[in-house]
C-alpha cells in the first residue's frame, strides 16, 4: 500500500535508539469477546515492550533518548507522580545508555511513598529521586511551580558539571529540551504495527481504545490513523485531565507531528475522541469498577491490567460497549499500555474489594 510505504519512509530517517521489543503482539481477546457476545476484541500488548517491565513509554523513549544523545546530554531530568510509569521507564532507558536519571516526583497528601511498585524500581535503577508533596487543596502542582522546580534541578546538575536534558512529563508536550514531538512519533509507528497486524488478519479496525494520560500516545495513534485508516476512531479514556485540557494537548501534539512528518494535514475537532466520565475522583484514585475490570480481564484472558491507566481504560471500554457506543460486530483494539507495577501499591484496596465482591457471589 502506497500510504503505508510512504509513512514508513517518513519515520525512517529520525534518530532512534532501540530500547523496545518490537513489534509487540496483537492478540484476539477470545474469552472476553465470548462474554460480551456482540464484539470482536483484540489487545495490543505494549505491556510487552520489554524495558523495565514494559509499557508504552519505551516506544517514546526510543526517539527521545536518541535526541538526548544528539544534544550531548549526560543527565535526563523529568517529573510525574510518585508511581509514574514514565519515570520508571525513563530511569531504565537512562541506565541502559549510561545517562544519569533525575526524577522529580509529586505526590498528593494521601498517597503513600513506600518503596513499592514503580518507586521501588526507580530506586533500583539508582535514579536521583526528589519527592515533593502538593498542597492539599491543589489537584496537582501549578505549572509555574513545576517549571521552577525543574529549572532548579537542572541548575544543580549544571553546577555538578553535568549537561541536563529536560524531558517533559510522559514524553508528550513539546517543551523543555524536546523541540519536536518525539513521543508521538513512537505511536505513529505503533499504529503502523497495528494496521499491518490487523490487515494480515483481513480485519478492518473499527476503533483503538486506550488510556489517555499526557496526550502523545493518542496524538501519535491519531496521526497514524488519519494517514492509513481514516475510518478508525482513536478513543481515549481520560485518566488524568479534564477533557478541554486533554483535547488541547492531543491537538497540539498531533499537529506538530504532522509538521514533523512534512504532511499538509491537521486534526479536526471531530478527530479527537476523549471520555472524561471515567476519571471520577481524579488521577490515581482507586475505583471499585476498575478492580472489577482488572479481575474480569485476568479471569477471561490471563492478562493483568493496572489500577491507574489500563484498568480505568478497560472500565471505560466495557461501559461504552454496554451503552451501545460501538457497533455490533465491530473490531476493537484495546491498547495495553503497561503499568502493571502499580498493582502492588494498590493491593490492599484491590484485595478488600474483590474479597467482598467474590463473597457476595458465592
Amino acid at each position: 500500500m502506497k500510504a503505508l510505504h510512504s509513512l514508513k519512509k517518513r519515520i525512517e530517517p529520525f534518530p532512534r535508539v532501540r530500547l523496545a521489543h518490537l513489534p509487540t503482539p496483537l492478540e484476539p481477546m477470545d474469552g472476553l469477546s465470548r462474554r460480551l457476545e456482540r464484539f470482536n476484541l483484540f489487545i495490543k500488548r505494549d505491556d510487552q515492550t520489554g524495558l523495565a517491565f514494559g509499557g508504552n513509554k519505551a516506544r517514546k523513549l526510543e526517539f527521545i533518548m536518541a535526541d538526548v544523545l544528539e544534544q550531548g546530554a549526560d543527565c535526563v531530568i523529568t517529573w510525574a507522580g510518585v508511581q509514574s510509569n514514565w519515570c520508571r521507564q525513563t530511569a531504565a532507558a537512562a541506565a541502559r545508555l549510561g545517562i544519569k536519571p533525575v526524577l522529580i516526583l509529586f505526590k498528593k497528601p494521601a498517597f503513600r511513598t513506600e518503596y513499592d511498585g514503580n518507586l521501588l524500581l526507580d530506586y533500583i535503577f539508582n535514579a536521583t529521586i526528589e519527592v515533593i508533596e502538593a498542597e492539599a487543596d491543589k489537584k496537582t502542582m501549578e505549572l509555574a511551580d513545576v517549571a521552577g522546580i525543574i529549572e532548579e534541578a537542572a541548575g544543580k546538575e549544571r553546577r555538578l558539571g553535568n549537561t541536563p536534558y529536560i524531558a517533559p512529563i510522559g514524553g508528550s508536550l513539546v517543551e523543555g529540551s524536546m523541540d519536536k514531538p518525539w513521543g508521538a512519533i513512537g505511536y505513529v509507528h505503533a499504529f503502523v504495527e497495528i494496521f499491518e497486524q490487523m490487515s494480515s488478519r483481513g480485519v478492518q479496525i473499527g476503533a483503538v481504545v486506550h488510556a489517555a494520560g499526557s496526550g502523545a500516545t493518542q496524538a501519535g495513534l491519531l496521526v497514524g490513523a488519519k494517514i492509513l485508516s481514516p475510518e478508525t476512531r482513536i478513543v481515549g479514556i481520560n485518566v488524568s485531565e479534564d477533557n478541554e485540557t486533554m483535547t488541547r494537548y492531543v491537538r497540539s501534539i498531533a499537529d506538530r507531528t504532522f509538521e514533523l512528518l512534512d504532511l499538509d494535514m491537521r486534526t479536526g475537532e471531530e478527530d479527537i475522541v476523549v471520555f472524561e466520565d471515567y476519571l471520577r475522583e481524579g488521577y490515581g484514585v482507586f475505583i471499585q469498577e476498575v478492580a472489577d475490570a482488572i479481575a474480569l480481564v485476568a479471569e477471561s484472558e490471563g492478562v493483568l491490567l493496572d489500577p491507574v491507566y489500563t484498568g480505568k481504560a478497560m472500565m471505560g471500554l466495557l461501559d461504552l460497549l454496554q451503552k451501545g457506543y460501538f457497533k455490533e460486530g465491530e473490531s476493537i483494539v484495546f491498547l495495553h499500555s503497561g503499568g502493571t507495577p502499580a498493582l502492588f501499591p494498590y493491593r490492599e484496596d484491590i484485595i478488600t474489594h474483590l474479597d467482598r465482591t467474590r463473597a457476595a457471589t458465592e
